[in-house]
């Protein structure tokens, strides 16, 4: 077995070298300190600027966002704004947010020419300062230049996550104005990446019903998609307003061969998910009712059960018919039920008054035809078509089926 040569004895170092390795060791451990103080700046920096910069104090970009959040409060201390934003400036030429509080600073001083070369300095260096892109928007709209605000509102959607919240309630509200609905139209047109976001939500802001209505229109013709539940919203708004014009409009824009004076999909096969008021809506509630249009060969068929003893609406059209007379019928299959249980159709004006009713009697008799007829005065602009069930007594409630029904005028075509 070979053996290992003996260790020779470690000569003692002098204090010479010890003080050297000490001066290493701390050298090193206040690098370690440095380093970790700036990286747990950094995470802090947006959610608490204050803090990060007690951490990192000479790091010109915490600096800079500190300035900027000083700069940008209410009943700031902005001479230290100021100050601090110089500072971050001086060690670090390139921090943006320093450069957007001393434009901050600038403008509330009343320098706008100079704020204005201080934020467009910002702007080109990033374009993902928010600061800097809310403030060139005020600065266009302050100087009439629609295009260059829509510009900067495209920049910032497109490169701040927070934008969109900030920034959509704006726009639309600003496209009452029809030379910014004109410019934003366009800017849609070029399809950015918050285009569709932005015309959801369009239809559920408290923006007036018209305006949205006539901003759906035109991106529409445009060849836009427009989000079937946000048009909807836009159309029950302007039923509620009493536009009637409006919402019938605007819905047809999205419908093919729809006539006013009659009723809808006569054989329930439109298959629409994001059905509007003027197309079929069963009504369920927590009473229990099931109803529901189902495929069927040639069409579709609507579906109904409803337990004993209870009632209610189970079916519902919108109308804008013109004054008139209207005749209904239709055909229903496995309707089996006591005359007075039995379901009807009824013509209900938007003020709640009824114009009649129509018994659907039960599918034996005439093979399930039923018609009658109903008189729409000039003072019921908008009309819902409703199938309702009556309370009944039978075992297992009352069921069925529709399978075809239209409403047309008196000596029309069905």
């Amino acid at each position: 077995m070979t053996r290992r040569p003996a260790r020779r004895p470690t000569a003692a170092r002098s204090p010479r070298e010890w003080a050297v390795r000490g001066g290493l060791a701390a050298a090193a451990l206040a690098l370690g300190y440095v380093s970790t103080a700036q990286t747990l700046a950094y995470a802090l920096v947006r959610t608490d600027p204050e803090r990060a910069f007690a951490l990192s104090p000479n790091d010109g970009r915490v600096a800079g966002a500190l300035a900027q959040q000083i700069a940008g409060s209410e009943g700031a201390d902005r001479p230290r704004a100021d100050r601090l934003a110089r500072r971050a400036l001086a060690a670090e030429p390139l921090a943006v947010k320093a450069l957007t509080a001393l434009a901050i600073y600038t403008q509330i001083a009343g320098d706008t020419p100079a704020a204005r070369r201080l934020f467009v300095h910002s702007d080109a260096l990033s374009r993902r300062e928010l600061g800097t892109r809310l403030w060139l928007i005020e600065d266009a709209v302050a100087r009439g230049d629609v295009p260059g605000a829509l510009r900067h509102y495209d920049i910032a959607l497109r490169t701040e996550k927070s934008a969109p919240e900030l920034l959509f309630p704006v726009l639309s509200s600003a496209i009452s104005d029809p030379a910014i609905a004109a410019a934003l139209l366009d800017t849609l047109k070029r399809k950015p990446n918050w285009a569709d976001a932005f015309v959801f939500q369009l239809g559920f802001t408290d923006t007036d019903p018209r305006v949205r209505a006539a901003f759906m229109e035109s991106l529409a013709r445009s060849g836009l998609k427009v989000p079937p539940a946000a048009q909807v919203s836009v159309v029950n708004a302007l039923i509620a307003a009493g536009r009637i014009d409006e919402a019938w409009r605007l819905h047809v824009g999205t419908r093919r061969d729809v006539a006013r004076d009659r009723s809808r999909d006569p054989r329930f096969s439109a298959a629409i998910d994001t059905p509007s008021p003027f197309d079929w809506n069963p009504v369920t509630d927590d009473s229990g009712i099931s109803a529901s249009i189902q495929s069927a060969p040639g069409g579709g068929v609507f579906d109904f059960s409803v337990p004993v003893t209870v009632g209610g609406v189970m079916l519902q059209q919108a109308q804008a018919l013109p004054a008139g007379r209207y005749r209904l019928s239709g055909r229903s299959a496995e309707i089996a039920q006591d005359a007075s249980a039995a379901p009807y159709w009824t013509l209900v004006c938007g003020d709640g008054r009824e114009l009649g009713r129509v018994t659907v009697p039960n599918s034996a008799q005439d093979a399930g035809r039923f018609a009658g007829e109903f008189t729409v005065s000039g003072n019921c602009p908008v009309q819902f078509l409703r199938l309702v069930a009556r309370p009944s007594s039978a075992t297992g409630g009352l069921s069925g089926r529709i399978e075809q029904v239209t409403l047309v005028p008196v000596g029309g075509a069905g």
